[in-house]
C-alpha cells in the first residue's frame, strides 16, 4: 500500500478555502475540470506540432464524460499530455501550483495555444462536490501510468497502475444528498449537457458523452407491406455516443462566413429573444486589447428594462470559457440594453475565474466597445432610420436618462444621437437637423412640453411663432426639459422655452408700441395682479399671442412642466410645494382689452371676475386643472346671461 502524503499548503485550512470560499457556484467544477483536461489536450497537440509529429491532428483528441449513477461516479477523460508520478505530486499535491501557468510561460508566442488554467485551484474545486477523488494518469511517451487518490484535506496518495493510453481520467465520487444540497444533479445527463453549454461550449475539442434515448423498435418503413395495422409502435432504449459542445464560437469566424440568419438564431438562442436583433454588430481587436466581441441591439425592449431589477452586461470569455454571465463593467449604463459577449486572451481573473481583478485591460475593452456602439448607432441613424426610429422609441429614454444622471457629462457620446418631435416634421429630428433648418436670424431653439405634438401646436404661444417660420421641439417626454436645462445650449444656440417671460421676438417697433400700452394701461394691470396675488406674481401686456387673448408664461429656474412632474413625484406630498413664477400675459391687440379698459371705469369690480376667468383660461390651455371649477362655471353663466 502507498504511503499517504499531506498536502504542501496548510492542508486543511487552505483546501477548505479552496472549497468553501472561493467558488460562488458548485456547478463550476465541472468548467474547471473541462478546462484542465482542454489544456492538457493543447499542450500534447503543441509538443506534437514541434516534433513534427505529423499523425496527431486536432481531429483525434477528445475529452470524455461519463456518469454512474449506482456508483454515484462523474468521469471527465482526456487523451492530452498526460502525467507521471513525480508530476501528479507536485501539480496536484501543492495546491495552488499550476503546470499550465508554466507552460505558458514557457510559450508566450506560440499561436493559437490559450491555456486558461493559470492559479492551480481548479481541479480543487471538485472536493464540493466529491468525497472522493481519483487521479488515473499515463505521460505522453511514457509506458507507466500513475493514480493520484485523495478524500480530502487528509493528503494523498500517489502509485504506479495500468493504463493503456496516454492521456487523464478524472475519478470523482459523488457526495451523498444532504437537506441543503442535492448532488444527484451532477449525475444527470440533462444536468451535465446543462453546464457543458452554458460553460464549454466553446472548448475547442469535443466533450462527449453516452447518453440514452428513446427510440421505435420499428417504423412504419420497415414493417412488412400490408401489416400497418396503424397500431402504436414499440419504443426502445438505447444509448448513443453526443458531441455536447458546438467548439466552433460564432464570433470566431469570419463576418463574411456568417449569414444574418445564424446571427438572429445565436442571438434567440443565446438570449432568449423571440424576435430578431435591430443590428450586430461583430468586432475583433488586437494591439492594446486583444479581443473578439459579438454584440446585438434588441428591436424592443425587456418587460423589466426601465426596472431597478434590470441586470445589463456582456457575457465574459476567456478563450472561449465563459467567465461571467454579465459583466457590468463592459458597458456603460447608457448602451445597457445591448446584448452580446466579449472573449479576450488578456483579462487578468481571480484565482477561481468567476470575477475580474481590477484590470487595465476590461477598462480598454470596454471604452474600444463603447465607441463601436456610438459608432453603429450614428451609423443606423444616418443610413437607416425607419430602423433607428424603431430602437429609439424602445431606448431613447435611456440615453436622455443618463445624459441626465450625469449632468451632460456624455455629451459628446449621447447629444447627437437624441430624437425629439417637432412641429415641422412628422418623424422626430435631431437637434442638428433643426438647426440646417432655423433660419439665420434665429438666435435660440425653442421648444415647449405638452402630451403630444397635436396640443403643443395649439398653445396661444406656438401660433405667433409658427407664424414666423420658427420651428418647435416638441418635449413629450417627462426627462425632456430637465435634459435641456442641464445642456443649456446646443453649437452655440440656446434652448428657449416658448413659455419663458420676455422671449423677445417682437420687433423693435413691436416693443416701442408695447411699451406704450403697458404705460396706458399700468391701473389694469395692477387691478389685475392684485385680483390674482398667490397666484401669479405679474401681469403684463404681450405682443407674442396672435388669436388668443392671454397665455401663462414663467420666470426664473422652474417651469409649469417641472412643477408638474416634481409635485407629481412620489413622496412630493409631504415636501414644501414647487411652484413655478408665473406671468399672465394678455394680448395687447385682442378685443378683450378693450372690454377690460372699459370695465377698470365702469365697474372695477367686475375686473376681478374677468382676472380670474382669464387665469382659468390660460391654465385649461397648458393643460391644467382650474382651481375652482364651480366658480369658473358660475363666471361663465353670468357672461352669458
Amino acid at each position: 500500500m502507498s504511503e499517504k502524503k499531506p498536502f504542501q499548503a496548510e492542508s486543511q485550512r487552505m483546501l477548505d478555502l479552496m472549497i468553501h470560499s472561493i467558488y460562488t457556484h458548485k456547478e463550476i467544477f465541472l468548467r474547471e475540470l473541462i478546462s484542465n483536461a482542454s489544456d492538457a489536450i493543447d499542450k500534447r497537440y503543441y509538443h506534437a506540432l514541434q516534433q513534427g509529429d505529423s499523425g496527431l491532428g486536432r481531429e483525434h483528441f477528445g475529452i470524455t464524460i461519463a456518469a454512474d449513477k449506482d456508483a454515484r461516479t462523474l468521469t471527465v477523460a482526456d487523451n492530452g499530455c498526460g502525467m507521471n508520478g513525480e508530476e501528479l505530486e507536485s501539480n496536484l499535491g501543492t495546491i495552488a501550483r499550476s503546470g499550465s501557468l508554466q507552460f505558458k510561460s514557457e510559450l508566450e508566442s506560440a499561436e493559437e495555444i490559450d491555456i486558461i488554467g493559470q492559479f492551480g485551484v481548479g481541479f480543487y474545486a471538485a472536493f464540493m462536490v466529491a468525497e472522493e477523488i481519483t487521479v488515473r494518469s499515463r505521460k505522453a511517451g511514457e509506458d507507466q501510468g500513475w493514480r493520484w487518490h485523495s478524500v480530502g484535506a487528509d493528503g494523498f496518495t500517489v502509485e504506479p497502475c495500468e493504463k493503456d493510453e496516454t492521456g487523464t481520467v478524472i475519478i470523482l465520487r459523488i457526495k451523498d444528498n444532504t437537506e441543503e444540497e442535492n448532488y444527484d444533479e451532477f449525475l444527470e445527463s440533462y444536468r451535465i449537457r446543462e453546464l457543458i453549454k452554458r460553460y464549454s461550449d466553446y472548448i475547442r475539442y469535443p466533450i462527449r458523452m453516452d447518453v440514452e434515448t428513446s427510440r421505435p423498435k420499428e417504423s412504419a418503413a420497415d414493417a412488412p407491406e400490408g401489416e400497418d395495422d396503424g397500431a402504436e409502435p414499440e419504443w426502445e432504449t438505447v444509448t448513443e455516443t453526443q458531441t455536447l459542445n458546438s467548439m466552433s464560437p460564432l464570433w470566431r469566424r469570419n463576418k463574411n462566413e456568417v449569414t444574418q440568419e445564424e446571427y438572429e438564431q445565436f442571438y434567440q438562442d443565446t438570449f432568449h429573444d423571440m424576435t430578431a436583433p435591430l443590428r450586430v454588430l461583430h468586432s475583433s481587436a488586437e494591439g492594446t486589447a486583444t479581443y473578439q466581441a459579438l454584440l446585438f441591439f434588441p428591436a424592443k425592449a425587456p418587460y423589466n428594462y426601465y426596472n431597478k431589477d434590470f441586470e445589463k452586461g456582456l457575457r465574459l470569455y476567456a478563450s472561449g470559457v465563459m467567465i461571467m454571465e454579465a459583466c457590468k463593467d463592459l458597458l456603460p449604463d447608457c448602451f445597457s440594453f445591448v446584448r452580446g459577449l466579449v472573449d479576450s486572451q488578456d483579462l487578468s481573473l481571480n484565482i477561481s475565474r468567476e470575477m475580474l481583478q481590477h484590470d487595465r485591460q476590461l477598462k480598454i475593452i470596454a471604452k474600444h466597445i463603447e465607441k463601436k456602439i456610438k459608432s453603429e448607432l450614428k451609423a443606423m441613424l444616418d443610413d437607416e432610420r425607419e430602423k433607428y426610429n424603431e430602437f429609439y422609441q424602445s431606448f431613447g429614454l435611456q440615453l436622455k436618462y443618463s445624459l441626465y444622471a450625469g449632468y451632460g457629462m456624455q455629451r459628446d457620446l449621447l447629444l447627437d444621437l437624441l430624437l425629439f418631435r417637432s412641429t415641422k416634421e412628422e418623424q422626430q429630428v435631431t437637434l442638428a437637423e433643426y438647426l440646417g433648418r432655423m433660419p439665420e436670424e434665429q438666435t435660440a431653439i425653442y421648444y415647449a412640453c405638452g402630451e403630444s405634438t397635436e396640443q403643443i401646436r395649439r398653445l396661444p404661444q406656438s401660433e405667433r411663432l409658427e407664424e414666423k417660420g420658427i420651428e418647435i421641439l416638441c418635449l413629450t417626454d417627462d426627462i425632456d426639459e430637465f435634459l435641456l436645462k442641464i445642456l443649456h445650449e446646443y453649437e452655440g444656440k440656446e434652448f428657449r422655452s416658448i413659455s419663458d417671460a420676455g422671449l423677445e421676438l417682437e420687433s423693435e417697433e413691436e416693443k416701442k408700441s408695447l411699451e406704450q400700452q403697458a404705460e396706458t394701461k399700468k391701473p389694469l394691470l395692477e387691478a389685475m395682479k392684485e385680483a390674482l396675488a398667490g397666484k401669479v406674481d405679474d401681469v403684463c401686456l404681450t405682443a407674442r399671442l396672435k388669436s388668443h387673448p392671454v397665455c401663462l408664461a414663467t420666470q426664473g429656474g422652474v417651469t409649469l412642466e417641472m412643477e408638474r412632474i416634481l409635485s407629481a413625484q412620489p413622496g412630493a406630498a409631504g415636501q414644501p410645494p414647487v411652484k413655478a413664477s408665473r406671468v399672465l400675459e394678455l394680448n395687447a391687440t385682442h378685443p378683450i382689452m378693450e372690454r377690460l379698459t372699459a370695465l377698470q371705469t365702469e365697474n372695477p369690480a367686475k375686473v376681478k371676475d374677468y382676472a380670474s376667468l382669464l387665469y382659468s383660461q390660460a391654465l385649461l390651455m397648458e393643460g391644467f386643472p382650474v382651481e375652482d371649477p364651480v366658480a369658473f362655471s358660475n363666471m361663465i353663466c353670468e357672461l352669458m346671461v
